[in-house]
């Protein structure tokens, strides 16, 4: 189920009491909104972006399209171009959501509207061609929900959206390609009858919003600045200017209609503009197939069809699982389980020979008699060799990993001041990671939270720093770190410092682009804030906790004064190389789903990654396999040190 309206703290209690009726609300977003007949309804625009580059633009900020007439049009509480309130996931996301010019009434059908007729010099057509030959994707929004392209699945049974519509396309029929802009749009606006009171009393709510797109050349329209007719294939507006020298493609521009201008002649300013027409039609049809609380599945039919994939990918980590689980227990079930029956006392191997058990001889029987006969000498001399023989046969047992059982917990000789900063920063990565599965899984984090998961992300990683500080703390402790104070403010600045330098550097390339994913100065502000007010001293106060009150962990066995030599191990048991050859069982187990997740994130951004269920089954066979291998690795590593 997806959701739609703003979570309070209450909404908490809801859901913990009453998920059987979750189905009756929208979890979380807005409440929801129904229209009268003739009531206005807002379009806002958003941003552009495309699958093949990582730079978003404000839609507002492109020079061809129709800038904001400042109007504050029927029914709307702004003006045109105004900014719409952001959340910090929806600014960090690149989101510039502004009100627009374009005009929808609940109920009411525009066959024809003109926005405006714009002026674009050769600078504005040439950003075009290259926002159009990179495939570059508009979003729009009304109701809370994204303008889409409307598809239909290969057996034709069902009809998905992707989000956003395409800005222009690109004609390869002749030698040379010829870019043209998608300048008239039919916005399709999908109703039912609102439910409860609001539909009772006339109210209907938005289902869908789809847009629909077409390329109609100035040459093409009547007076009013609309297409003569929008139902025939009408010649494109094509983004060509001709060049501004007298050269053979200016003399025979038949001959060269698709000449390309370089790039220093492309960016001359010699007054020439190109005149764009943008114009539109809106169609209101009412549809009770979709609920409203259910208006956000067409944008995840098409992720059914790669259901069988997900559960390979279920089936292949629990086979990396199951084959770890029999290692393991081969391990544990026979060889240490023999080996611990083995172990000498403590207090023996310390000493450096094993203490022998000597049993009391018979004082009735005869062989005690002959040695008790026996002279004085004898007999210290029959004690001193049989207590090294069975030293010698007592040691011989202890081999393996049970060498090291004095070891094994030794502050390490360097790197024991970076550790625990990097322990606990990853404790706090973990709980981030598991809070946002969670709420995922719950629903509670869906795509109609625009900016949601990375707002709840900051703040379960900014109030993470509690577990952060506490963890290093007492690890620190337990490397017998005294200076606790200089412990806590590695942690809470070395990861978080370094995240935000790279966040920072980042961010001076994509504004030197103009790019909208470019962080504005008051967000930067307010995350240092985040940062340097709130996460350092709750990272104070974990670490104040551990250090006052928890002390360091108590561990089974004691470490030995002196350390032991280790022998010269294998390659690969050495360094950064088993690290990796162990690292690639726990990759195995999760690398189907992460190349939906990376796909989602990089390479398909106008689908939404939603099958968090079977992220969440993945995640917790990962942390299975994790075990295991920890288990397996650590025993083969001791026994060969």
């Amino acid at each position: 189920m997806h959701a739609d309206f703003r979570i309070r703290l209450w909404h908490w209690v809801v859901i913990a009491v009453s998920l059987s009726l979750a189905e009756a609300f929208y979890i979380p977003g807005w409440t929801i909104k129904s229209y009268k007949d003739d009531e206005a309804i807002p379009l806002f625009v958003n941003k552009v972006y495309s699958d093949r580059s990582q730079m978003q633009y404000a839609y507002y900020d492109l020079p061809f399209v129709c800038p904001p007439s400042g109007t504050v049009h029927d029914g709307h509480t702004s003006s045109s171009g105004h900014n719409k309130h952001l959340n910090l996931g929806e600014v960090l996301r690149g989101d510039r959501i502004m009100t627009s010019d374009y005009e929808l009434s609940m109920g009411t059908d525009v066959e024809c509207r003109l926005l405006c007729s714009h002026e674009v010099n050769r600078r504005g057509v040439k950003r075009a061609r290259n926002l159009v030959h990179d495939d570059y994707v508009v979003e729009w929004i009304v109701d809370n929900l994204p303008g889409a392209t409307s598809f239909v699945t290969t057996d034709k049974s069902r009809k998905y959206y992707a989000a956003g519509f395409k800005m222009g396309y690109m004609d390869f029929s002749e030698r040379r390609p010829r870019y043209f802009i998608n300048n008239h749009v039919t916005l399709m606006v999908r109703w039912r009858k609102a439910p409860g009171r609001a539909g009772r009393q006339g109210g209907k709510v938005i289902v869908g919003f789809e847009v629909y797109t077409k390329s109609v050349a100035l040459g093409s329209r009547g007076s009013t600045g609309c297409p003569s007719d929008l139902q025939e294939n009408n010649s494109g507006m094509e983004l060509y200017m001709a060049p501004n020298s007298t050269s053979p493609e200016s003399i025979y521009p038949e001959s060269f209609h698709s000449y390309t201008p370089p790039a220093e002649e492309g960016d001359l300013d010699d007054g020439q503009t190109l005149t764009i027409p943008y114009t539109y039609s809106v169609y209101f049809r009412e549809d009770d197939t979709v609920q409203w609380a259910n208006r956000w599945d067409p944008y995840f039919v098409n992720q059914d069809d790669s259901f069988n994939i997900h559960w390979l990918a279920i089936l292949n980590s629990v086979v990396v699982a199951a084959l770890l689980t029999a290692t393991v227990a081969v391990v544990l079930g026979r060889t240490i389980r023999g080996d611990i029956k083995g172990i000498p006392k403590e207090d023996a191997i310390e000493d450096g020979k094993v203490k022998r058990k000597r049993k009391a001889a018979s004082l009735g029987s005869p062989k005690s008699a002959e040695k008790s006969a026996g002279g004085l000498l004898d007999q210290i001399d029959g004690d001193k060799d049989g207590d090294n023989s069975s030293d010698e046969e007592s040691l011989d047992d202890i081999t393996g990993w049970k060498l090291l059982h004095g070891d094994v917990f030794r502050a390490p000789s360097y790197g024991a001041g970076l550790l625990p900063p990097l322990v606990g920063s990853g404790m706090q990565l973990v709980f981030m990671a598991v809070g946002l599965l969670g709420l995922s899984c719950l629903g509670v984090l869906n795509p109609s939270f625009r900016g949601g998961f990375i707002s709840v992300a900051i703040g379960l990683f900014v109030f993470a720093g509690v577990i952060s500080g506490y963890f290093s703390g007492r690890l620190y402790q337990d490397f017998g770190g005294q200076n606790w104070k200089k412990n806590t403010l590695m942690t809470a600045l070395l990861v978080p410092g370094l995240i935000f330098t790279l966040v920072f550097t980042l961010n001076l390339f994509v504004w030197a682009q103009a790019s909208s994913t470019a962080l504005p100065f008051g967000t930067l502000v307010a995350l240092l804030s985040l940062w340097l007010l709130v996460q350092l001293p709750l990272v104070f106060l974990g670490s104040w906790y551990s250090y006052m009150r928890a002390g360091p962990w108590e561990h089974p066995t004691k470490t030995s004064p002196i350390p032991r030599q280790i022998p010269r191990l294998a390659w690969y048991t050495r360094g950064t190389r088993s690290a990796l050859l162990i690292g690639l069982i726990p990759f195995a187990a999760v690398f189907i789903e992460l190349l939906f997740v990376f796909r989602s994130v990089w390479q398909d951004k106008s689908g939404y990654y939603y099958v968090f269920g079977f992220l969440g089954i993945v995640s917790i066979v990962l942390v299975v396999t994790v075990i295991e291998v920890t288990i397996v690795a650590i025993y083969f590593q001791l026994c060969a040190e």
